[in-house]
């Protein structure tokens, strides 16, 4: 009964999360393919053995894959040197990967990343204008003890909806009034339990420094927000794609912000995780509903957009990297050149996959749960 718990739980969301990810890296490559008039053979998510499989109009073979942690679109005339071993005729020229132009290339490789980044953007731009951005209303939650609140007889619970008459429409603007008016008496109309209550209250003068580190005094109520009392605003489409664009934007700058401190040391890398801790995650955010599951979706494709986007031989950034000496150099790099990259490449991922794994054993407690087994 637990395996099938485990698996309903955190294997069958992860699959579902991962593939639906994968699809779309390999949609991006493939779509921007056929555009280019390039055949493609394979669509696969997964490696290994072919479980399922179809063959389209255009002969490319759709199929589902033993090992579902991947996916792939082979290409005609992605091996160069496979190409050259036979004459190729003026039809297979005009389909091979290997004769369109470096933009072209370029293009196709990008386009795989950019998907990723273009579904997070959709799915983040959808929880807005459909869920809304939420708004910690002037709601009061913990009570700090000695504080002017706890002598107003606040209680967990209230809801401040005005200051001197004044309305106030989120839990910032409490903050904003209150702070500006340190050792001020205040009339406050709290709602509670369905009833309007007047209490005064007069904010502590506190010391505090301001963003050019001088100090200034500033009104405390001594209450912190209620998380349970929250609203959604809805935006319109345009709104909410701006803002999910720059959502992303920014989710990719802490991302690359966060490698930056792990390349210097500043940063521990037991942080870095593998599939184990997304099928964690996956099934934790499954469990929260679907809105959580479709916002963490929206964050694994940004990542998975950005990762695949760094020079590495093997990842789409590696081939960018390459295209990149290609138009310094007017020429293609040796294909020895290219197969010692792609080693590296091969070796460099396979050690990071080895490395993230071990840091989700050990989150994990594997191997304590492992160590109680056994004894």
């Amino acid at each position: 009964m637990y395996i099938l718990e485990l698996i309903w739980d955190y294997v069958i969301p992860f699959l579902f999360v991962l593939t639906v990810l994968i699809y779309v890296h390999e949609w991006g490559h493939y779509s921007i393919a056929r555009l280019n008039n390039v055949r493609v053979e394979v669509f696969s998510i997964g490696f290994g053995p072919e479980i399922y499989g179809w063959t389209n109009k255009a002969g490319t073979r759709w199929k589902i894959s033993a090992i579902p942690l991947g996916g792939y679109v082979k290409m005609f005339g992605e091996d160069a040197m496979a190409e050259k071993e036979r004459e190729l005729t003026p039809e297979e020229l005009a389909v091979s990967f290997h004769q369109k132009s470096l933009g072209q290339r370029a293009a196709i490789v990008s386009a795989g990343p950019l998907a990723n980044f273009l579904f997070a953007i959709v799915l983040l731009a959808g929880l807005l204008s459909i869920v809304g951005t939420p708004r910690q209303m002037a709601g009061v939650g913990e009570i700090l003890p000695g504080s002017a609140a706890a002598e107003a007889r606040m209680m967990t619970g209230d809801r401040i909806i005005s200051i001197n008459g004044e309305p106030l429409a989120s839990f910032d603007d409490l903050i904003e009034v209150v702070s500006a008016n340190p050792g001020v008496r205040l009339e406050f109309i709290i709602l509670r339990d369905g009833l309007e209550i007047p209490i005064a209250a007069i904010p502590r003068p506190v010391t505090r420094e301001n963003a050019a580190g001088q100090p200034v005094v500033i009104g405390q109520l001594g209450v912190r927000s209620d998380p349970n009392q929250v609203v959604y605003r809805r935006q319109n489409p345009v709104q909410a794609t701006l803002m999910a664009v720059e959502q992303t934007v920014v989710m990719s700058m802490k991302i690359l912000s966060y490698v930056g401190e792990m390349i210097s040391g500043s940063r521990s890398a037991d942080d870095l995780g593998g599939p184990l801790r997304i099928a964690q995650m996956s099934g934790q955010m499954a469990q929260g509903g679907i809105v959580n599951l479709i916002f963490f979706m929206a964050a694994l494709s940004i990542n998975l957009g950005l990762i695949n986007l760094f020079p590495i031989p093997l990842l789409d950034g590696g081939h960018l990297f390459f295209y990149m000496f290609e138009a310094v150099l007017g020429r293609p790099l040796s294909p020895r050149t290219q197969d010692y990259g792609f080693r590296f490449g091969l070796i460099l991922v396979f050690l990071l996959m080895i490395f993230a794994t071990w840091n989700d054993l050990v989150a994990l407690k594997v191997f304590e749960l492992i160590r109680e087994f056994i004894t």
